[in-house]
């Protein structure tokens, strides 16, 4: 998501805050309805800091206090600035209570939303740059472990039915980043994750900047480790009803991604998949399809 009307203040200023500081701007830019909703208590209670911290938060910004933070944010939710992601983080105490039906739409509905938020002008333009550097890529190196494996493999795994440009960074034997060393500036890196952070993805997307190598972050926040190694960041929802975050927005990110980078390849991605459908016909790698049966 956008971190809302104090985003790039926040961002500039991240590095030079006090941990706690750092804490409190992390839960304004993730939970921009959150801070137009619920009052400053409730607020420093979810971030994990004393109410104080709002408030000298809201001054390091040049604000008076954070009763002005709020108004911004209430001012940019009524004018259809920023979106509802719906309700998250209910205590699994009041889950129990409300009952699993009611948990169950619960997910579906808090799901619906962050997908539906990568439809937001601001994704939309995050997500069409992101493809047109994959695409122009000679070669893609795809990076995500523990919980961002899935996105990551599955970008891979559609991508590579249209040809060899990915190069999947699998830790079979322990040789997981071994591949990077031959990536370069016409290459690109796209790395895969959320907190709390694989230390080896940062390691991994740390090496690959430090040559020169784009990287394609696919991230939870502006203020990530990974984020500010990037060369573009797509945003992905973490917060969940349940008791894990999700992963669901992710996956999504990386399959419109694929989608979009094999769309731009236009004839040769319809030939190279004609070519691996007949492989895999060969090799009797699907049941074959029944045919219908007729309405008597």
């Amino acid at each position: 998501m956008d971190g809302g009307p104090l985003a790039r203040p926040i961002v500039e200023a991240f590095d030079s805050l006090s941990p706690q500081l750092q804490a409190a701007a992390r839960y304004v830019l993730d939970r921009p309805n959150d801070v137009a909703l619920l009052s400053m208590r409730e607020q420093a209670r979810h971030a994990g800091v004393p109410p104080a911290t709002m408030t000298r938060l809201a001054q390091r910004l040049g604000l008076e206090g954070y009763d002005e933070v709020r108004a911004l944010y209430a001012g940019a939710v009524r004018s259809g600035a920023l979106g509802f992601a719906g309700k998250a983080g209910v205590q699994v105490e009041a889950q129990k209570l409300r009952g699993e039906k009611a948990l169950v739409a619960e997910l579906a509905e808090s799901l619906s939303n962050q997908i539906a938020r990568l439809a937001e002008p601001a994704a939309l333009e995050r997500l069409a740059d992101a493809a047109g550097r994959l695409h122009r890529a000679r070669r893609i190196y795809c990076l995500g472990l523990r919980a961002c494996h899935a996105a990551a493999w599955h970008f891979h795994y559609m991508l590579s039915l249209l040809g060899d440009k990915t190069v999947m960074l699998d830790d079979a034997g322990g040789t997981g980043l071994d591949a990077i060393r031959g990536a370069g500036a016409n290459d690109v890196l796209l790395a895969a994750s959320v907190e709390p952070y694989a230390s080896a993805t940062i390691q991994g997307a740390r090496y690959a900047a430090a040559r020169g190598v784009p990287v394609v972050a696919l991230t939870d926040s502006q203020v990530s480790p990974l984020a500010q190694l990037a060369t573009v960041t797509v945003l992905a929802a973490t917060e969940s009803p349940s008791f894990f975050h999700t992963i669901t927005p992710l996956l999504a990110v990386a399959e419109i991604l694929a989608a979009l980078v094999a769309g731009r390849s236009g004839q040769k991605a319809l030939d190279a998949l004609a070519h691996t459908e007949a492989q895999l016909t060969a090799f009797g790698v699907h049941l074959p399809r029944r045919p219908p049966r007729e309405r008597s």
